[in-house]
């Protein structure tokens, strides 16, 4: 199933302004290994979006993957998650800024995320 954090606001005019994005996944199927895609997106200056990153990665049963995106240097970003082969995968967003500290304000739990229907294409 395909999620997306929604449009997210990084600048410093508004809160602490995130440089770096950490997707973190957690497959608690004891089984069946999970296999995600994501995708996300940017915009440096506010009216154009870009692919920023995209790829895909398996997550073994009962284990968890945490990886980081630079992100600085844009006013806007999205992730988009999906994860096929569990139905058992918790997935969290968090921006860290420059000195490694949590953005809460830009913190996406699970619960957090909206469904969507697909990912969004790619945009060169």
């Amino acid at each position: 199933m395909p999620f997306s954090t929604g449009l997210i606001t990084n600048t410093r005019a508004f809160g602490t302004a995130a440089s770096t994005i950490v997707l973190s996944t957690r497959n608690i199927d004891t089984v069946n290994a999970a296999t995600v895609t994501y995708h996300i997106f940017a915009s440096a200056d506010s009216s154009v979006f870009y692919t920023a990153y995209m790829s895909s990665f398996i997550v073994d049963p009962n284990y968890f993957d945490v990886r980081e995106f630079f992100i600085a240097g844009n006013v806007a970003y999205e992730v988009q998650v999906s994860v096929s082969d569990s139905t058992s995968t918790l997935i969290s967003v968090f921006g860290i800024d420059e000195s490694g500290n949590l953005v809460t304000n830009q913190g996406k739990l699970q619960e957090d995320l909206s469904f969507i229907t697909s990912l969004s294409p790619v945009i060169l």
